[in-house]
């Protein structure tokens, strides 16, 4: 499959994604580009995922695809990973932001995962070269992206010091809306998510309530 390239000032570079701060100048894209302009919904959460966070992140997902609704997310271990898999269960479309070059899909172990995301009429995503490697330090750049195709993030599970809170920081400081699912109080997994509650998160106990929010 051809890699497509749109650079920030093109027509058809995504709205939303321009209108962050520090957009990317390039996007390098397998798929269906025509998505990054539509409404979509992120979802982020921890690698280390709970049953509860698996299963919460893939229901999430599989009932806003059945509402065409795209969804996005990083294609990382755990909470992103099961975001993709609901989506493509719902034959839906989801959008995978990768913190690499589009040469390689990284965990390998999502390689099948990320054909069926193409085979659903979804796309693949970066702002780095062919070539690239995923550096620490690409993960957090490569969350604005994803916050900044999205009309609105939703946190599953996140520790005190998770990567998904990056992602709900860059949302808020775009004045975009952020979603919390509430989680055990005993979990760490939970800490980052109550916490985003505290502080004037939406509380998300339902696809539902996202559905109210994209009408």
């Amino acid at each position: 499959m051809k890699i497509q390239e749109i650079n920030l000032g093109d027509l058809d570079y995504p709205y939303l994604l321009s209108q962050i701060y520090c957009p990317p100048k390039k996007l390098y894209i397998l798929g269906n580009a025509q998505i990054l302009r539509e409404r979509s919904i992120a979802i982020v959460g921890c690698r280390k995922a709970s049953e509860y966070g698996k299963k919460t992140a893939k229901e999430l997902a599989y009932n806003l695809g059945k509402n065409n609704i795209i969804t996005v997310s990083g294609l990382a271990k755990g909470i992103d990973t099961f975001c993709h898999i609901g989506s493509v269960m719902a034959n839906a479309r989801t959008i995978a932001v990768l913190a690499h070059g589009l040469d390689m899909i990284y965990p390998a172990e999502n390689r099948n995962l990320a054909i069926k995301i193409l085979n659903c009429g979804g796309a693949i995503i970066s702002e780095y070269n062919i070539g690239e490697k995923p550096l620490k330090q690409n993960f957090p750049a490569r969350n604005r992206i994803i916050s900044g195709l999205s009309r609105s993030t939703v946190v599953v599970e996140a520790k005190k010091e998770s990567g998904s809170l990056i992602t709900a920081n860059f949302a808020l400081n775009e004045g975009r809306e952020v979603y919390a699912v509430p989680g055990n109080i005993n979990s760490e997994n939970s800490e980052g998510t109550n916490e985003l509650i505290k502080n004037g998160a939406n509380v998300l106990t339902s696809y539902r309530d996202l559905l109210v929010m994209q009408n």
